[in-house]
């Protein structure tokens, strides 16, 4: 049975002051299934600030680790604000950090979260 048959069938047997609103019916199954697809993506990209690529490994140099850098992500970290990711791209930058991943990831709209797999790499935490 199509959705249309169900509508004309429930129309046909309520009375007119019953009435479903089956516009309002559709946009609110709409509405569902964009709510769910947004929370998807959400949820996608937290993992992905958290974990990486899992099939692009980055390789990160200990000499990428300055003073500034740690203090960067230290305190985005601590604060959970990471509003200062495009500094930490400087940062790291300024200390010879070319990875496009790693730079990009830093300079992209996030979301970032505590767990930041950059974060994590300038931290030293595994």
């Amino acid at each position: 049975m199509t959705f249309e048959m169900l509508r004309r069938d429930i129309t046909l047997t309520l009375h007119p002051d019953e009435r479903l609103d089956f516009g309002a019916i559709e946009n609110s199954h709409l509405n569902a299934r964009e709510t769910y697809h947004r929370e998807q993506r959400i949820q996608t990209d937290i993992i992905l600030d958290t974990l990486g690529n899992p099939f692009r490994p980055v390789a990160f140099s200990s000499d990428w680790r300055t003073d500034t850098a740690i203090a960067l992500a230290r305190t985005m970290y601590d604060a959970r604000e990471f509003g200062a990711m495009p500094i930490l791209a400087d940062a790291l930058q300024d200390a010879g950090c070319d990875n496009d991943d790693i730079l990009n990831h830093c300079r992209g709209t996030g979301p970032h979260v505590r767990g930041c797999w950059v974060c994590d790499l300038v931290l030293g935490k595994e």
